[in-house]
């Protein structure tokens, strides 16, 4: 992630939170932000934080006015799904990916045994998240995770990711390099603060996991997030599909759950018009649009659990569609 970077895919995860953008209420009581940090600065102490690591890390900082900017002015997402993977799935991220899969294929396959989560499932992520480590991303998290939650608009949820944040500097992590997005995600795989600490791995030696440099610990704890979330590795993700045009509306979306052979009988087909696959495996259809969780009129997709494991990284069925259809690319030949 390059400085001033916004992904597409954070945008649309953005839209998933549903908090419209508003004046802080006790704007008039607040105070100022050095008087805040002491706050923080006695919470941190209370939860075992060290003085020399608050030091570090909080020592001289101020709001970062780009950080509020990108937070009170999100664009609206209005790609369709198509539009999106064009630009998600381009040939140039499959190419590079397939080359970086040769490249670490040993590292890969030693962390997919260990997780069970394939190498292609790993590198799909680690190229949407930063480009394969090369957009992680300019900002600070310590001042920038300050700077969202001083602001008031969800101030809870960000105080909570700076004191995880404080956690890990307390841990050893080197403040400096806790670089990441405008809104805290960090490393090659952006996790936020509280994912690193349940789920970051170091891959091999002492010390905190790195993320930002280490891709054995990228690939380690990509891998460590989705099995501890459900990663099945007997299963896929999903497919796209073609529908009947006599198919209830209603069955359309992840509340709904068919078993493959069942959607069959439905009229669903594969997208090239061939059957499906006779299976017990449970799906969802779903069809994205822009602003709609799983029910618009884009390309219709039968979705299994795998898909909804991908959810819990990043909650857009945009995100969770393109991950898997770069995982499949970076899988053929």
């Amino acid at each position: 992630m390059t400085a001033r970077f916004v992904p597409l895919f954070f945008a649309a995860a953005l839209l998933t939170l549903g908090t419209p953008a508003r004046a802080d209420d006790s704007a008039a009581t607040k105070p100022d932000f050095a008087h805040w940090l002491d706050g923080v600065r006695a919470e941190a102490r209370a939860k075992g934080i060290a003085d020399a690591t608050l030091a570090k890390a909080l020592d001289g900082i101020q709001p970062i006015d780009k950080v509020l900017d990108f937070d009170r002015r999100q664009p609206e997402f209005t790609l369709t799904l198509d539009e999106y993977l064009a630009r998600v799935v381009r040939p140039e991220r499959i190419a590079e990916g397939r080359k970086l899969m040769a490249v670490h294929r040993r590292l890969l396959a030693q962390v997919a045994s260990r997780y069970g989560v394939p190498a292609p499932v790993i590198v799909a992520l680690w190229g949407i998240e930063s480009g394969y480590g090369k957009s992680i991303g300019d900002y600070p998290v310590v001042p920038a995770l300050a700077t969202l939650a001083y602001d008031g608009r969800r101030s809870e949820y960000f105080r909570g990711e700076l004191m995880d944040a404080l956690v890990i500097a307390d841990q050893g992590a080197s403040v400096q390099q806790m670089r990441g997005s405008w809104a805290g995600a960090m490393g090659q795989c952006q996790f936020m603060p509280s994912t690193y600490l349940k789920y970051a791995q170091r891959w091999k030696g002492e010390g905190p996991a790195d993320i930002w440099h280490t891709p054995a610990d990228v690939f380690a704890s990509a891998a460590d997030y989705l099995a501890s979330v459900g990663w099945d590795p007997h299963a896929t993700w999903g497919r796209p599909v073609r529908l009947s045009a006599h198919l209830d509306p209603a069955l359309i979306g992840l509340a709904v759950k068919k078993s493959v052979s069942d959607w069959a009988k439905l009229g669903v087909r594969q997208r090239d018009g061939k059957p499906l696959p006779g299976s017990s495996l449970m799906g969802s259809i779903v069809r994205a649009d822009p602003g709609k969780d799983a029910v618009g009129t884009g390309p219709p997709f039968l979705i299994y659990d795998n898909f909804r494991t991908t959810l819990n990284w990043n909650r857009s069925v945009f995100f969770a569609v393109a991950a898997g259809m770069l995982a499949d690319r970076l899988a053929s030949r």
